[in-house]
């Protein structure tokens, strides 16, 4: 039986909004110990006056409380904008994640124009079952229309437009008479695209790049490019389309985890695949039968005007700054994995959180504010939420590491817990944890990004960082973390005798997750 995700949003709670004291508490636990003493006793003394009785605070809560009540998540807009809208920066690195999926080896050409037609299946007792794709309607059914403020969010839906019957590489149409084309169908119209691009005399410069800018500077390149009537319908067809497929050209650089990374965050740069990037939307469809005729796949057509060459060529000039600057480290963790953490009575991505405070402290000397993603998918219209990793009680645990002659193995212990404890309380105040491996750039130009999936008996880390800043090194901090952990698990050894009878046998007997 199928679940509808729409369907099963309004059985959920609503995402509550916190009281306020608790709020200002929070906030200022979480500042203690990051700023100077000075700057923080300013800092009390501001969210003191905010809230005090009848303050301002109090009116805000007050509007807030209301605004809950009468929209589904309180939070949503908000958060929508000012995190994603409002930023003027590029989305390649700076904003847009992405997933790197385990390596596939195609025997040819067929066999990846054939893996890009998935469906989802259940694993575990249900495995090979077909599940409701539907959770992914806000994925595929929206763009990011740029502004030169402001972004606007244009979801596609039926009652305003057409429902959308094409996918964006060229122009294929998946829908014919109203129904839609099979899997059989859809690789021999790929077949057909892969051939026509090949074409060299046909090639037409690479659009795509212009969405890589700045969105201020791809809001003003949309302008011009959409006074051509060409230019706009192929604009029209790739914001009206049902999904986005992109098949690149062989990179022509080895595909070390790395460089599969870099590879999906920015395509390699403009002589790779950087321009052959667009987003898009989809439909809900009725099945059809295979149809033995099928009209060709239709190029898209662009008008480049000597305008649109010199916002083309900004564009690369950018985006191969951007792909040069970025330092990517991604690095599988041997030494142990989630199982060796549990046996600890230890979450382990509270251990993790705990071990990426411990490196940063060791590369730097000090902590400094860190943003941990968390789903709060369980609430209606859930996204994600901030888990503030850089707590009191990590920085306590770093500096006795960092004494070591000073503090016994005991009391380092001790504070391993309390600093655990404290990572997994914040956590229970956004439910889930999302423990995906996926990659992001910094969002400062002198911090690291860092992505992690504990596994069975290892840990996959991606870390990423600015070639610009003198402060950070990818590399570095992967080495770091890589001693930082095995300073934790030596600790767990001496001190925790739970661990000590199974750890021999731990890549033989670990318990399944």
């Amino acid at each position: 039986m199928e679940f509808s995700g729409w369907s099963l949003r309004k059985g959920l709670p609503k995402l509550p909004v916190p009281p306020l004291q608790q709020t200002l508490d929070m906030y200022l636990k979480c500042m203690s110990h990051l700023i100077p003493e000075e700057q923080f006793k300013k800092t009390k003394e501001i969210v003191e006056k905010f809230g005090a009785p009848g303050g301002i605070g109090e009116f805000l809560q007050k509007k807030l409380l209301e605004r809950s009540v009468q929209k589904a998540n309180w939070v949503y807009d908000y958060w929508l904008e000012d995190m994603y809208l409002s930023n003027r920066l590029a989305l390649p690195v700076n904003s847009s994640p992405v997933m790197v999926f385990p390596k596939q080896n195609f025997r040819s050409q067929s066999d990846t124009l054939r893996r890009a037609l998935p469906v989802d299946y259940a694993r575990g007792q249900l495995a090979g079952t077909p599940l409701c794709m539907d959770q992914y309607n806000k994925v595929f059914t929206s763009y990011r229309l740029p502004g030169p403020k402001l972004d606007t969010l244009v979801a596609q839906k039926s009652t305003v437009m057409p429902e959308p019957e094409h996918i964006i590489f060229f122009v294929l149409d998946v829908v014919i008479n109203f129904r839609r084309l099979n899997e059989k169908d859809l690789y021999t119209q790929l077949e057909r695209i892969r051939k026509m691009a090949d074409i060299e005399e046909e090639r037409l410069p690479p659009i795509g790049l212009l969405t890589s800018d700045g969105r201020t500077q791809w809001a003003e390149a949309r302008s011009v490019l959409i006074k051509d009537s060409t230019n706009r319908d192929s604009l029209d067809m790739i914001e009206r389309c049902l999904c986005l497929v992109c098949l690149d050209e062989p990179s022509g650089t080895e595909l070390t985890d790395s460089n599969r990374a870099l590879l999906m965050l920015h395509g390699g740069g403009t002589d790779k695949n950087g321009g052959n990037r667009w987003r898009g939307s989809p439909s809900k469809l009725v099945r059809a039968a295979s149809m033995s005729e099928l009209p060709a796949p239709r190029r898209l057509r662009w008008k480049c005007s000597p305008d649109i060459q010199t916002f083309l060529t900004a564009s690369a000039d950018k985006l191969q700054r951007l792909v040069k600057n970025l330092d990517m480290n991604v690095n599988k963790f041997t030494g142990y994995g989630k199982e060796f953490i549990k046996r600890q009575k230890m979450s382990p991505d509270a251990y993790v959180q705990v071990a990426l405070q411990f490196t940063f402290y060791r590369c730097h000397g000090h902590l400094v504010p860190t943003y941990e993603s968390a789903s709060i998918r369980r609430f209606q219209e859930g996204r994600v939420d901030n888990i503030r990793s850089s707590t009191p009680e990590a920085l306590a645990f770093v500096k006795a590491m960092a004494n070591s002659s000073k503090i016994t193995d005991a009391e380092k212990m001790e504070l391993l817990w309390t600093a655990i404890k404290a990572q997994t309380n914040y956590t229970i105040l956004v439910p889930t944890i999302e423990e995906m491996f996926c990659c992001y750039g910094p969002v400062v130009p002198n911090g690291y990004g860092a992505c992690y999936n504990p596994q069975k008996d290892h840990i996959i880390f991606c870390v990423s960082s600015f070639r610009e800043s003198a402060e950070t090194s990818s590399d570095l901090f992967v080495k770091t973390l890589e001693g930082c952990l095995k300073e934790m698990q030596d600790l767990c050894l001496k001190c925790n005798t739970e661990a000590k009878p199974a750890d021999s046998t731990e890549k033989k007997n670990g318990s399944k997750s």
